[in-house]
């Protein structure tokens, strides 16, 4: 496919791809929503819970934004808190005691940068997330749907398997970011879009991620596919003793 990087970002940030409502309704049944982190709060920019998946029980994170502009304030459109990445962990190490497989979604541009995040802990809880989530023993799969940015996405994306979107970006930093550092000017984007390499098959080709979705305009056939990678993936982990996950996981970020 001939694209440019920066026509990827444009489309991993659109309203018309696949909302974190939309995965819990079309992917999964009996979803139950797990709130608090069990230290400070609840984030609601991180949803999540227990669900079944073609009636085996698993663990489900979503990241969210929101829709009206009340909700999105209240979720920082999508930048998930301190809080937040404590939720996660605390979901994940529930999933682990119960052996279920753990599927997070992420669409987020990075985590919180706001003060009262600063205060209570973010990049702590970031670093731990790292530390902790690579360690669990129970497969976890990660999708990023959208944006996936920086240490806000990664602390989300430490487990046996990375896969993206077709129309998504993973990287350190958004291209406006990386223009502004490197040539003191925001407004060259799209150059600094191509140097990033934000395509998902660049990714790919490095080996950074295990594949990529195919992802149509038509949102049932995008779950389909995300369905058929999930059922096929989750049955590989599975088949792995503990000692052979962790050990795969080890290998996967010794390679970078």
């Amino acid at each position: 496919m001939n694209r440019s990087a920066y026509k990827v970002v444009q489309l991993a940030r659109s309203e018309d791809h696949i909302s974190g409502h939309e995965i819990r309704k079309n992917l999964f049944t009996n979803f139950f929503e797990l709130h608090g982190d069990y230290l400070h709060g609840d984030d609601p920019a991180i949803v999540g819970g227990i669900a079944e998946f073609h009636g085996e029980p698993v663990m489900v994170i979503t990241t969210s934004r929101g829709h009206s502009i009340e909700e999105r304030m209240q979720k920082h459109f999508g930048q998930p808190t301190p809080s937040g990445y404590r939720k996660a962990l605390r979901l994940i190490k529930l999933a682990e005691k119960f052996h279920r497989p753990v599927l997070l979604f992420v669409d987020t541009s990075g985590a919180y940068p706001g003060k009262s995040a600063e205060e209570n802990g973010q990049g702590q809880a970031i670093a731990q997330n790292l530390l902790q989530i690579s360690q669990i023993n129970t497969p976890i799969i990660t999708i990023m749907y959208g944006e996936g940015g920086s240490g806000g996405a990664l602390a989300l994306a430490c487990g046996d398997e990375v896969w993206m979107m077709e129309n998504s970006i993973y990287s350190v930093l958004s291209p406006e970011g990386f223009a502004s550092i490197l040539w003191k000017d925001a407004s060259k984007k799209e150059d600094a879009a191509e140097v990033m390499q934000l395509r998902p098959e660049d990714l790919l080709a490095k080996e950074v991620i295990e594949g990529i979705i195919d992802e149509p305009n038509d949102h049932a056939v995008v779950f389909q596919n995300i369905d058929q990678m999930l059922q096929r993936e989750v049955a590989k982990l599975q088949k792995l003793n503990g000692e052979e996950l962790l050990q795969r996981r080890y290998e996967r970020f010794r390679k970078f």
